[in-house]
Order: structure tokens, then C-alpha cells, then sequence
């Protein structure tokens, strides 16, 4: 424990399941009266804050709460990612899972220690929020406070920018959220493109018998297509896997594509239902009756809304004319099995502020940026 001079904080290393289920529920403080926040489901939580989660066989972290008194004020992570620096050939730390009360101090002492602890570790520049890699969730919610976060993304409270903007962190690169109505007419270009590829192209949905199989095409194509994005990551196969218990789960074969040209795998896009729908009044508990209402929901009151967490095109296509054609070609046959389901309402997140090609793509279909995640950066 550490006490800044003359303050009533005190910084709390997280070291035990006690203490780490103390920095998931804050929270649950922090958003008690905001009516668009939803609580992440508490096993969940738990699964991605311990050894279990795969991340951590690539990379270290720490994570931190702040007291005044008894009461929990404040928490943060820091993060190494050895996988990031063997991609991207730089050494940049990560700060992520900021949640505060409104009050410079506290958000000053999380940063500081958060910045202290990777500055110590021979890191010379720091970006976040993270929560915990770049594929998982990340950015902070800047813009689009009023609707409710769609599953695996963030919400924030709308003093959290000022005050991380006040310890001296600038802007590195915005994310956007998009909002589309599936039962969108497909503009005059879509349908050109589509008419020009013939049947050269083949789609297919998800296919549950050679599951291993196709989730090991996914995670290829989406290496691939997103190697040359700021901030780029791979998805390693343990991680994958744990992308795939979930898709098993919770989405329907259909909710799944993949474009093939000579049966060879070129494109995909992966919804899910937004289960946020669902649990919003769980609280993050699944026990006593938790689960009971969760599977109810999802078999008898489907969700009316749906997130697209996954797409890509292999980079070889992406400046060619059958590029855009392959997106297209994936979102038509996606927003159809969206359609069936009765969605009404889809996000397709996150775009790069500079992604102009699929930002086009999505606006063209009737896409709304409705809400905007900044990720911040500091010389340490």
C-alpha cells in the first residue's frame, strides 16, 4: 500500500481473489445511477482477470484500487504485451479498466501508478484504455453516452475524457461505433459489385461439425486482414478458442459467413446477439435464477438487436475492385440470417477514424458513426 503526502488516498496493489472481485464490482458504484450502463457478467470478469484468460501467456500486467477510507474511489491495470512488441517492433505499455469518481486527485494517482509501474519495466510510452488488448475491449467512450453499450464494448462516465486528457494524455486514434438497420435497400454500387462477381464467389455459413476447422479460417483471415491497422495484434489460437466457446454458445451457424473464391477462404464476418439486451437487469449474476432468465431470453425473446464484432477481407483483396465486392457480398448474406432472427438494430464495431474504405462501405449501407472510443497515448 502507498500513501501520497497529505492525501487521504491510499493505492492498493491487487494481489487476491478478494481484492480482484473488489475491482470488478466497482463499477457497480461508479454507474448505480447512470440507466444506459450494463454490468458485465461477474464469471466472465473473473475469467479474463486471471491466468485463465490467454492473453496473459503473452503478456504481464497489474492491477491496482484506490481507497479513501473503506471505500474503493478508483482502480486501474497496466499491461506488457510481448506480442505487440514482436508485431509492431516498439515498446509501448497499456493502461485499461479505468473507472473513478469524479475527482482529479484519484484519477491523477491511478495514472501515475499505472505510468510508474510500466516506466519501471523499461517502457517509454504508454496507451489506453485497453481492457485488456487491443482485441478486446478498448478506447473510451467520448461521444454516444446516451445509448447503452453493445455486447464486448465500453461505457464510460463523461467527466473520464477531461480528466485523463488533464494528466497529460493527447489523442492517438478514434474508434467508431456504427448504427444500421439490417433491412437496409442495398444501394445501386452494392448491387453492381454483387452482379460482377458472378459465381465466382461462394458464401457459407458456419459449419458446427468441423467447428476447430473454421474457427482456425476465421482467425486466418482475420490475422490476415487486419495486419497492416494501427495497432494491429494477432489473435493467438488459445485465444481464438475462447472467441469460440463463446460463438458456440450464443450464435447461430448462420450469424456466421465465410466467402471462399476455389474453395479457397478469403473473406468473413462474425455477429452476435447483444446479450446486453439480455442481463441488463442480472446485474452481472447468473445465480440463484441468473441463468434460467438468460437461456429464456435467448430461446423465447431473442434479442432485437445484434453486434458485428468481426469482419475482414484478406489484405491481397482489399485494393483491388473485389475487395469491397467481398465485404458486400459477406454483410448482404450476414444482414439476411440478422433479418430472420427478427434483429432490428445492428452495431458494427470498431472502425479506424482512417479505415475511409470501410467507413464508405457502412455508409453506403445506411451506417450511422453514432458513437466514437478515443484511445490516448504519453511519453512516459
Amino acid at each position: 500500500m502507498e500513501t501520497p503526502p497529505g492525501s487521504d488516498l491510499l493505492v492498493q496493489r491487487v494481489t487476491g481473489r478478494k481484492q480482484l472481485k473488489q475491482f470488478i464490482a466497482l463499477p457497480q458504484q461508479i454507474y448505480a445511477d447512470d440507466p444506459n450502463w450494463v454490468a458485465p457478467l461477474l464469471f466472465e470478469q473473473l475469467h479474463r482477470f486471471t491466468k485463465k484468460n490467454p492473453f496473459f501467456q503473452h503478456a504481464r500486467w497489474q492491477a491496482w484500487v484506490v481507497r479513501r477510507g473503506s471505500r474503493i474511489v478508483g482502480r486501474i491495470s497496466a499491461q506488457i504485451d510481448e506480442l505487440y512488441r514482436d508485431t509492431q517492433g516498439v515498446e509501448v505499455g497499456f493502461f485499461g479498466s479505468i473507472e473513478a469518481e469524479d475527482d482529479p486527485e484519484i484519477f491523477g494517482l491511478l495514472l501515475d501508478t499505472a505510468e510508474n509501474w510500466l516506466r519501471e519495466r523499461g517502457i517509454k510510452q504508454i496507451r489506453g484504455p485497453f481492457n485488456l488488448s487491443i482485441n478486446e475491449e478498448c478506447g473510451l467512450l467520448i461521444d454516444g453516452y446516451e445509448n447503452p453499450p453493445f455486447v464486448m464494448m465500453g461505457h464510460a462516465r463523461k467527466y473520464y475524457a477531461n480528466r485523463i486528457e488533464a494528466a497529460g494524455y493527447s489523442k492517438a486514434k478514434d474508434l467508431f461505433a456504427y448504427e444500421l438497420n439490417p433491412d437496409f435497400e442495398a444501394p445501386e454500387i452494392m448491387r453492381k459489385l454483387l452482379k460482377n462477381i458472378g459465381n465466382d464467389v461462394h458464401v457459407r455459413q458456419l459449419r458446427r461439425k468441423q467447428l476447430k476447422e473454421d474457427l482456425a479460417i476465421l482467425r486466418d483471415i482475420f490475422n490476415d486482414s487486419w495486419s497492416r491497422n494501427w495497432g494491429f495484434t494477432p489473435f493467438t489460437e488459445a485465444e481464438f478458442s475462447d472467441i469460440g466457446e463463446l460463438l458456440t454458445l450464443l450464435v447461430d451457424d448462420d450469424f456466421i459467413q465465410i466467402a471462399e473464391i476455389d474453395g479457397r477462404p478469403v473473406a468473413m464476418i462474425v455477429a452476435l446477439p447483444d446479450i446486453n439486451q439480455a442481463i441488463k437487469d442480472l446485474h452481472g449474476r447468473l445465480l440463484p435464477f441468473g441463468w434460467l432468465k438468460l437461456l429464456w431470453r435467448l430461446k423465447i425473446k431473442y434479442p432485437d438487436t445484434a453486434r458485428v464484432m468481426l469482419m475482414g477481407v484478406r489484405k491481397q483483396y482489399q485494393r483491388s475492385r473485389l475487395g469491397p465486392a467481398l465485404a458486400f457480398l459477406v454483410i448482404d448474406k450476414v444482414r439476411q440470417a440478422l433479418i430472420r432472427r427478427n434483429i432490428k438494430n445492428v452495431e458494427m464495431s470498431w472502425i479506424l477514424e482512417d479505415n475511409e474504405g470501410m467507413k464508405g462501405i457502412l455508409e453506403a449501407i445506411g451506417g450511422d458513426p453514432y458513437k466514437t472510443y478515443r484511445i490516448y497515448e504519453k511519453t512516459l
